[in-house]
């Protein structure tokens, strides 16, 4: 038999190559169409293709803290990101996989507490993401995280179980050991979406996933308390600066300094289940509001040097009005003259507010004593001190969102917070003044500038405009846009003229509005300041703005931190317990965990089960391809023998 020829070859396979040709051409084609699909996608590097793949989410995490005790707050279990599949809570009876679980406010307490008393369902949580709820207010029964008497500890009487937040569920004082993130608004429709479509596609071979990037250092490190954290540097100290200011000015260049003083009391700092939202619109901010706006009162009236004198606690005081009505409460510690003087001065100054329908009363005596308040501490200290706390509650908090992200704008009304500065303002002129000297004229013609407190409101309470009102912005540059109230950490050395970048943006603000409206003006006022003044009884005002003006003014920044603290040579430590110390033996020395970074995204990926299907099928795919190839080699080498 010949050999066959070339020209043989050529004419015999001409329906392989076709074949061929068609294959190929179809391979071209695909590729084709993918490269068309990712052209019209603009992609133009691996960030924009990472962006295509991932959804990074806006949120607010729960993180570790911890006490010489042990731990509170969230954390992912190990060293690693957490990744899980979405599911909604109103979607599922049962959880039969750890997953990530979507829950809104409506069932977030149930959602807690099926989590204490179903080991089975707890087990298959390994996060959870949390809906914001935003004008849920007006239609929920309330949520409060904290616990039913907050403060118990430090409170000066024996009745610790008292519930002063008859809502308080407590949860925020849980350890756990997942991640837990509240979703913003930005974010949550593309949650709900995803979590959605897990629920329709059960037996499609793709997963939506929360992938949860919140690896606290202490749970790298293992160490679970205070005193172990510090030690090893995975953590520190939960504090600021509070400040004090005087009105007016103290002379200290006077030998006669001998004046009783009025001691006037706001918190400017919030807790939440979640870090950075922590607003604390009517506990505390309102009553801080309040402070300001009755101190820029009393700032107006003429011949305060002339004052007899320089505690009086303003708690939260935002919910009490009611179209244009309020009612506040008068927490007094034990019956002395002093707090009758106060109480007598309260009501002098009640009588004197145009609004009748503005209303102050005392406490019920059936409550076991002051309300959870920085009071206790002084009590603490000096069981004889006088004191009140003026309230817009009775027996009971009447915030439903005490320590929830839901204190916000919305859970407070201005009219009252104004009513409680004027109040407030005028009850602290008679006070200080002489019986004798006290002039109607004056008292009534003590105003609040209700367009401060709309100002202050804004500023401090809301996003638009934020800390970037022009208020703020008049004395110091903020950090950042939003106003978050949450304490933070001492970050170096505590000092009384901390680095400014050291002080959280409210606290700054704080002390130059108060420095400012206590101040006494220099005669020569020409110069700018940029840190300090010459004079030891001036402040440099405004002075982050690059025009500071030095100013008479007794206004100090106070570092707050635990007693129990001790900072040297660089580095924290936990001081044994003082027995005469009753509030150091109760102190639970508050920490913050360190962390790299916090994050949350959300992506497709495909089962494991479909992975191993697809292995599979090309393993089959590639041994029936190689035998295929074999046989019709073997065909085509048998078919060229017989020609």
């Amino acid at each position: 038999m010949n050999d066959p020829t070339d020209s043989d070859l050529i004419e015999r396979t001409p329906k392989s190559s076709s074949m061929s040709s068609q294959f190929l051409y179809l391979l071209l084609f695909l590729t084709s169409l993918r490269l068309s699909s990712s052209d019209e996608q603009k992609m133009e590097s691996v960030p924009d293709l990472q962006n295509s793949m991932y959804l990074a989410v806006d949120g607010y995490p729960c993180i570790r803290l911890l006490n010489l005790s042990g731990e509170i707050g969230c954390s992912n279990p190990g060293r690693e990101k957490v990744v899980l599949p979405m599911i909604n809570f109103k979607d599922a009876d049962e959880i039969l996989e750890p997953s990530a679980v979507l829950v809104s406010m409506d069932a977030i307490s149930s959602f807690f507490t099926r989590l204490q008393d179903d080991s089975h369902f707890a087990n298959n949580v390994g996060g959870v993401l949390i809906e914001p709820g935003t004008g849920i207010q007006n239609r929920t029964e309330g949520f409060s995280p904290a616990q039913k008497f907050p403060q118990a500890k430090f409170a000066p009487y024996k009745k610790n179980d008292y519930e002063w937040n008859p809502i308080g569920s407590g949860i925020m004082w849980n350890r756990y050991n997942f991640p837990v993130f509240l979703i913003s608004e930005s974010s949550i429709s593309s949650i709900q979406e995803a979590a959605s479509k897990n629920v329709k596609s059960k037996k499609d071979y793709v997963s939506n996933v929360a992938e949860f990037d919140l690896v606290m250092q202490t749970t790298k490190a293992g160490t679970h308390s205070s005193m172990s954290c510090l030690k090893e540097e995975t953590c520190l100290p939960l504090g600021g600066y509070s400040v004090w200011s005087s009105l007016p000015p103290i002379n200290t260049s006077s030998s006669d300094q001998s004046k009783p003083v009025i001691l006037t009391v706001a918190s400017m700092d919030s807790a939440s289940f979640f870090r950075d939202k922590s607003i604390g619109a009517d506990s505390p901010i309102s009553g801080l509001i309040a402070l300001l706006a009755a101190v820029d009162a009393l700032s107006h009236v003429d011949g305060l040097d002339d004052l007899h004198k320089q505690v009086f606690e303003i708690g939260s005081v935002g919910k009490s009005s009611n179209h244009g009505s309020g009612n506040f409460f008068a927490h007094m510690t034990e019956v002395s003259s002093s707090k009758n003087e106060t109480w007598n001065a309260l009501k002098l100054a009640r009588e004197s507010l145009p609004l009748e329908n503005i209303k102050v009363s005392p406490a019920s005596t059936t409550n076991p004593g002051i309300p959870p308040s920085s009071l206790m501490a002084f009590l603490a200290k000096n069981p004889q001190i006088s004191g009140v706390v003026l309230d817009d509650f009775d027996t009971g908090f009447t915030n439903q969102f005490y320590q929830s992200h839901l204190d916000d704008l919305h859970n407070i009304n201005s009219s009252a917070i104004e009513a409680a500065a004027l109040l407030v303002a005028r009850t602290l002129y008679i006070l200080a003044i002489n019986k004798n000297e006290l002039s109607s004229s004056v008292l009534t013609a003590i105003k609040v500038n209700t367009s401060l407190v709309e100002e202050l409101i804004g500023c401090l309470l809301n996003c638009d405009p934020g800390l970037s009102c022009e208020l703020v912005k008049r004395y110091i540059t903020p950090s950042s846009v939003c106003p978050n109230h949450y304490v933070g950490v001492i970050l170096d050395e505590p000092s009384s003229a901390p680095y400014p970048d050291y002080v959280h943006d409210v606290s700054r603000f704080v002390w130059n509005f108060l420095a400012d409206r206590t101040s006494i003006p220099k005669e020569n006022t020409s110069s700018v300041c940029s840190q300090n003044c010459d004079d030891r009884s001036e402040v440099c005002i405004g002075a982050e703005t690059g025009k500071g003006t030095c100013v008479i003014s007794t206004t100090r920044y106070i570092p707050a931190y635990s007693t129990r603290l001790k900072f040297e040579s660089g580095y924290w430590s936990v001081l044994p317990p003082n027995s005469s110390d009753h509030l150091g033996a109760v102190d639970p020395v508050w920490t913050e965990s360190n962390w790299n970074t916090i994050g949350l995204r959300i992506y497709t990926i495909q089962a494991a089960a479909y992975d191993r299907f697809v292995l599979l099928g090309g393993i089959t795919t590639t041994i029936l391809a190689y035998f295929a190839i074999v046989a019709v080699r073997s065909s085509i080498i048998k078919a060229l023998k017989r020609d």
